[in-house]
């Protein structure tokens, strides 16, 4: 290998502990090189003894530039010695000895093998970004390793975590830090909170950086809608000196390797990212960031079933790691857009204690594991969002009335999808709507193609992916759908029609069939318009929903509800359809009951009795 990094020094430890030891802490900052050096030093170790290694990394844009840059450093090209395995993407060979991964493939991996056989080392790169999948993986690795491989190494990688939990997580294992980042990195603060759009503060931060510093700037935005209205903003006031450009998870990866690599023309560059920069990945020329202090993570709420992303303040060790980003190829700046009296939460809150428990539920209970204290966690998922996620996955007939997984949660378990949506396709094909759930399942997982201003209807999303089908970019246009959007889609379906073993994409539905599916997937969220309204809904869960004023599918009698976010009294929807009564009949028919009420009517000065059919909170 060759350029020296701050890790190369501890390299000979970090073989010698695990020489000696089943598992290894390393800690060190941004910068240091652990995520593509340590492999590589650890490959021809003998207690290797010619096997792989396996390295999670939390973001498929980070897993496929650390296997690029690896097997760059051997000469060769990726999907030789070094390869990956992301979602809708594997760069491996026969010859692979090691294997970067995305997380959820791990986990799925460990299922179908759970000694690893073959595999001599099990990377957790990044830990301190405490993902779901990165708890549960290292907990099954952890019992793996002591109930079956008492040979297979653990080597848990972080840039900001406490190492001393983690060690002793891990029986107490040795810890190996790392010097400091490569380069000093100066850090502004901005006196005082500004009232201007988030977006507009950015944009100013940028220019004033690019007036001052050299290098290229990389600046932090929640999430999409930020960073195009900072790229409207920047092309307001910038010549073609400089290129802008967006760098978050829905893009096609040529566009995302264009915001990494540096301009063709030798063009300075302002790089817009999410969070998604923070991790392993080097964003080349890069010496100034501008960090806006905000990222956008989602949070369940168990008591509403529901989901919300929040944009909220990061924490202290996400703030140092995006300052380390200036720092990576010599000295840099950091411009933060919050006073320094500002006091950050030390460390980010791992996702197990805020995520939809439902596919950890479904993993555990395919592992074996009823009680989830039976593994290893830094942080034991909720009971209460664990007992939530049972009781919807036992609806979904994956679990039976003892917690223990069916045939048909290994099905479900098969599949590289929310339970919802695998329950969904798997009805779906029995039902000869296979291709159809296929579209429907892609659209909801892939970020919205018209955006809010359509209105809810996820019909008008069907229309679009078929115009998209038939006429290409220019026709998905016309219907104002974001053509790269539609790729993705198409992209997510024809993998999960090839899952499903259907031939060909839907060329044509009739009107009710989305609706039959949703309600399939999403049998808690079944919606019935209250009396006397257009807008207000009552969920089958019981909580209250709403629909945005002017809506079309406003004033429905039902819907099938796909996302709403869990409000304060009601839920707004965004994704839904208009569903009929048969339509729910059919798909829930084993959930409907008839119930008896016996009241005092006051004005009749008389007992009524009265027998209603029920779909759990709503009568029929």
């Amino acid at each position: 290998m060759n350029g020296e990094l701050p890790i190369d020094a501890v390299l000979p430890e970090i073989c010698a502990q695990l020489a000696g030891h089943p598992c290894l802490v390393l800690q060190a900052p941004p910068g240091a090189g652990k995520t593509t050096h340590v492999p590589l030093a650890l490959l021809e170790q003998p207690w290797l003894a010619g096997r792989s290694i396996l390295m999670l990394e939390p973001r498929r844009l980070a897993a496929r530039a650390a296997a690029a840059r690896m097997a760059e450093l051997l000469g060769e090209p990726t999907g030789r010695s070094v390869g990956y395995r992301v979602r809708f993407d594997v760069q491996v060979s026969a010859a692979t000895r090691i294997e970067v991964l995305t997380e959820g493939i791990l986990t799925r991996r460990l299922q179908s093998d759970p000694e690893l056989q073959g595999v001599g080392l099990v990377i957790f790169d990044e830990f301190h970004e405490r993902s779901l999948h990165a708890d549960l993986a290292l907990a099954l690795c952890r019992e793996s390793q002591q109930a079956l491989r008492d040979d297979l190494k653990i080597l848990v990688m972080s840039a900001t975590l406490d190492g001393a939990a983690v060690a002793g997580l891990l029986g107490d294992a040795p810890i190996v830090s790392s010097a400091g980042r490569a380069f000093p990195v100066t850090v502004h603060y901005q006196a005082r909170e500004s009232s201007a759009p988030l977006p507009t503060q950015v944009a100013h931060a940028v220019v004033e950086a690019l007036a001052r510093h050299d290098g290229d700037v990389l600046a932090f935005l929640p999430g999409g809608g930020e960073i195009r209205r900072a790229q409207e903003l920047l092309a307001q006031r910038l010549d073609d000196a400089v290129q802008v450009l967006p760098l978050y998870g829905d893009l096609p990866q040529e566009a995302q390797n264009r915001a990494i690599r540096p301009d063709a023309a030798g063009r300075r560059k302002v790089v817009l990212a999410t969070p998604i920069a923070e991790t392993s990945l080097t964003i080349e020329g890069v010496r100034v960031v501008v960090d806006s202090g905000y990222a956008r993570v989602p949070r369940f709420d168990p008591r509403r079933s529901l989901s919300r992303l929040e944009t909220v303040r990061i924490s202290q060790d996400s703030a140092e790691q995006r300052a380390g980003r200036a720092g990576r190829l010599g000295p840099g700046v950091c411009y933060r857009l919050w006073p320094q009296s500002l006091r950050l939460a030390p460390r980010r809150s791992p996702e197990i204690l805020e995520a939809d428990l439902a596919p950890l539920a479904l993993e555990l209970a395919q592992w074996g594991v009823q009680d989830a204290n039976a593994l290893i966690w830094l942080d034991p998922p909720p009971a209460a969002a664990l007992a939530q996620a049972r009781e919807l996955l036992t609806r979904l007939e994956a679990l039976d009335e003892r917690g223990r997984i069916t045939e048909q949660g290994r099905r479900l378990a098969a599949l590289p999808l929310h339970p919802r949506l695998a329950h969904m396709l798997l009805e779906g094909r029995a039902r000869g709507l296979g291709a159809l759930a296929c579209d429907l399942a892609a659209l909801l997982e892939e970020r919205d193609l018209l955006g809010r201003d359509s209105g809810v209807d996820l019909e008008l999303r069907l229309e679009a992916l078929a115009a998209y089908r038939s006429g290409g970019r220019e026709a998905a246009r016309k219907l104002g759908a974001d053509p790269n959007g539609c790729a993705r889609v198409e992209q997510a379906a024809r993998q999960y029609r090839q899952l499903l073993g259907e031939p060909r994409p839907v060329s044509a539905w009739q009107r009710g069939q989305p609706g039959l599916l949703l309600a399939l997937a999403y049998p808690d969220r079944v919606a019935q318009r209250r009396d006397g309204e257009s807008l207000h809904y009552r969920l089958a869960n019981g909580r209250g929903a709403r629909l945005a004023e002017h809506d079309p599918l406003a004033g429905r009698d039902w819907l099938a509800v796909a996302q709403l976010d869990a409000g304060q009294d009601e839920g707004r929807v965004f994704l839904a359809v208009e569903l009929s009564l048969a339509e729910l009949e059919d798909a829930l028919a084993a959930r409907l009951e008839e119930r008896e009420r016996v009241a005092w009517d006051a004005r009749q000065q008389a007992v009524t009795a009265v027998r209603e059919r029920c779909l759990d909170a709503l009568v029929l």
